[in-house]
């Protein structure tokens, strides 16, 4: 099945003769640009009103989380004051125990040392403490609900940095953004450093790399530039930027840094090369201290608490400044406006051609899966790479599309289907009309001499441009009253190849003329319409002149199944035969779906195309009743086929859809036994085609065979596909 469908998928490509697609461009260009402009503008609309933000935000955790781990971060240590801890000191941290933990600490002579902890009411923290200039304290902001916390009385403002954070409030609480600098309006908290930037920033200055804020406003840190978040940034839409926001890279919470704690460090069971020249973060880990813990991209793990300690946090945007100044760890980076929208409307776009160029829904289907896995895969290898694209609109968007020219498509399919048939039932009519004259033998005809006018000047190849367009290159085939020419047509680039069919009608009477103009008219639109399905050539012009009937289609390079067939051949393998019966009868059922009989089924009406080795079925039998009779047609008064593979219905002039089932069967046959059908004979009982003790067949294929070419059309397949269910049954 799926060869099949990527069988049909490149078929479907390959079809790309010069008038096809000089004709089709005028048709879909325009109705794909404007889908495509149309959903894309819906699309960022509902982005604008920021429906599409929590959806957004979910693939961004979720590619978060599924990045390769990173090495850790050797830089930093972290002294956490657990739970354990704190019931070791009967849940309380006296100054004594904080100055013994910062004395430790200092010995092993850290670069910086962060010291997160609310004790406002302490006032001998790191007094008399050696170096005590390079510990960083904090306090936090007032805010709805939550009064100020002051920092440490006996530190320095210089030494004191905020620690509040931003949530995504408006979606779920979790923390994506990290808060560098803010405005203070606190009586106590005045600081407009955070916490965690002021520890990374007095890190890097002992090596020598200064802060500042360059000419557009953005904090740069020696030669790195950290671009501030601004209220369209990546799928944020209308976000608060208040302050000097950036997108908070995280290390995976089991690949961040190392970690003592506070027993550990009293106890003297650290190593001291873990402190020397680190940056030293002081916190507490226990849930009923502040500031508390915060959700997370990663607090959806199993393994990973609901809550990540706000220690862990501080230390996380600090990492992430150290690392981005010293290791170029890359920042994430989004695209602008502009370029998001073109993204959008690209994927728009491609969602409208893939439509438009595969009509069954299960290929359809199939196709748009296989565009949003690439979609996937190129938002997360970008993300890998730290880029953050829109995976949710433009998705969304190709969707929308595809299921608009669907929409549209089908619309368009049933407008067509309902004129079709409309001019089935004018073509019935015609067809009556012109049986009724053909049957009258009391009305004079002038029936067409073999050397007229339109012949004559036709019989010299190139000698002259029918229409004034077309040049005659060859003549293809010579039948009754009509011819088959290789043309040229000379209007278009290139000059491409395409068939010019004469019909020539088999009287001249002006009432006999009018049924005929009118059967070949309304066969002609019917023709219009099918040529859009890729096994049937497209009927490019048609036209009368003189009296004369010209139907110019689409040029089918290839040949003829009767090449396939003995005895040009060897008798086929019945693969063969399952495989060709598939093929003609995928157009059949698209013929027969807008109530179209073709009525000349037959080896030679089916051609092999060479370019893509398809089955194109030509030469649609109902025009041919204006003509005379030919040796190969019989009753043509009342009907039009070959013999042999007529069926009975058809032969009386009552044509049915399985008619055609009747005629591709005959083909079946002949190809598996060899014999051609006006050679078999009928069971005298039942009228049904007798062949199989005439061939090597299996018997599912067998059974098949007989029910397409039963002689009561009541007992035969009434329709293509309940033929095309049973063939894909039959194990091989």
């Amino acid at each position: 099945m799926i060869s099949g469908l990527l069988e049909y998928l490149r078929t479907a490509f390959t079809k790309d003769q010069v008038s096809r697609e000089t004709s089709a461009t005028n048709n879909w260009l325009p109705i794909i640009l404007l889908t495509s402009v149309g959903v894309t503008a819906f699309v960022w609309g509902v982005r604008e009103l920021k429906w599409l933000q929590p959806w957004e935000l979910r693939v961004y955790d979720e590619m978060l989380r599924s990045r390769p781990l990173e090495a850790s971060d050797k830089r930093i240590l972290l002294v956490k004051i657990t739970q354990e801890d704190l019931e070791r000191e009967q849940w309380h941290l006296s100054d004594g125990t904080i100055n013994r933990l910062l004395e430790k600490l200092a010995a092993g002579k850290p670069r910086v040392i962060g010291l997160y902890l609310f004790r406002p009411e302490q006032k001998s923290l790191a007094v008399n403490l050696q170096n005590s200039d390079n510990i960083i304290s904090t306090c936090l902001f007032s805010s709805v609900g939550r009064n100020e916390i002051p920092p440490l009385p006996n530190f320095p403002i210089e030494n004191i940095g905020f620690s509040d954070v931003i949530p995504d409030n408006e979606n779920d609480q979790v923390l994506r953004r990290g808060l560098l600098f803010a405005y203070s309006t606190e009586k106590k908290c005045t600081t407009t450093f955070s916490f965690s930037a002021l520890i990374a920033i007095n890190y890097l200055a002992k090596q020598g790399i200064e802060y500042q804020f360059n000419n557009d406003g953005n904090f740069q840190l020696g030669k790195t530039i950290f671009p501030r978040l601004e209220a369209n940034s990546g799928s944020y839409q209308n976000l608060d930027a208040d302050g000097y926001q950036i997108l908070l890279n995280y290390h995976h919470p089991n690949h961040f840094t190392n970690q003592v704690t506070l027993t550990q460090v009293l106890s003297n069971r650290v190593n001291p090369s873990l402190i020397k020249d680190r940056l030293v973060i002081i916190g507490t880990t226990a849930a009923n201290l502040p500031p508390g813990g915060f959700y997370t991209p990663y607090s959806t793990l199993s393994q990973q608490p609901i809550r990540m300690p706000a220690m862990f946090i501080q230390a996380q945007v600090a990492s992430q400044i150290i690392s981005t100044v010293l290791d170029q760890r890359p920042l994430i980076w989004y695209w602008p406006d502009w370029a998001e929208l073109i993204w959008v409307w690209s994927w728009s776009l491609l969602g409208s051609a893939i439509a438009w160029r595969l009509r069954y829904p299960l290929l359809l289907v199939l196709a748009a899966s296989i565009t949003l896995i690439s979609l996937m895969g190129i938002c997360v290898c970008l993300f890998f790479l730290a880029g953050w694209i829109p995976l949710i609109p433009p998705a969304i968007a190709m969707i929308f599309s595809s299921l608009s020219i669907m929409g549209y498509n089908t619309y368009q399919a049933q407008q067509r289907t309902e004129l079709i048939i409309l001019q089935v039932e004018k073509q019935q009519e015609a067809i009556a009309q012109l049986n009724i004259l053909l049957e009258d033998k009391t009305v004079f005809t002038d029936t067409y001499n073999f050397t007229s006018i339109s012949d004559t000047k036709t019989k010299t190849p190139g000698n002259f441009l029918l229409s004034g367009r077309y040049q005659i290159s060859k003549v293809l085939g010579v039948g009754g009253f009509g011819r088959t020419y290789l043309a040229q047509d000379t209007q278009l680039p290139g000059r491409p190849t395409c068939v010019v069919k004469k019909l020539m009608p088999a009287r001249q009477d002006t009432k006999f003329l009018q049924v005929a103009r009118r059967l070949f008219n309304t066969e002609a639109e019917i023709l219009q319409t099918l040529g859009k399905h890729h096994q049937i050539p497209e009927l490019l012009a048609y036209f009368e002149d003189e009296q004369e009937f010209y139907l110019v289609e689409e040029y089918i390079q290839g040949h003829t199944l009767n090449e396939e067939l003995p005895p040009v051949r060897d008798i086929q393998h019945e693969l063969f035969v399952i495989e060709m019966l598939k093929e003609v009868l995928e157009v059949l059922g698209f013929l027969h779906q807008h109530r179209v009989i073709h009525r000349d089924i037959k080896p030679s009406n089916i051609i092999r195309c060479t370019q893509d080795n398809r089955l194109v079925l030509i030469d649609f039998g109902a025009v041919k009743l204006m003509q005379p009779p030919s040796e190969k047609t019989e009753l043509a008064t009342v009907a039009i086929g070959t013999r042999g593979y007529m069926p009975p219905e058809q032969i009386v002039g009552h044509p049915r859809l399985c008619s055609d089932i009747y005629a591709l069967g005959m083909i079946g046959i002949q190809a598996i036994t060899g014999i051609p059908p006006q050679e078999l004979h009928p069971d005298p009982e039942t009228g049904n085609v007798v062949w199989r003790e005439m061939a090597q067949v299996s018997e599912e294929l067998a059974i098949i065979l007989d029910k397409m070419v039963r002689y009561n059309f009541s007992d035969r397949y009434q329709s293509t596909v309940a033929v095309m269910q049973d063939l894909k049954n039959i194990n091989h």
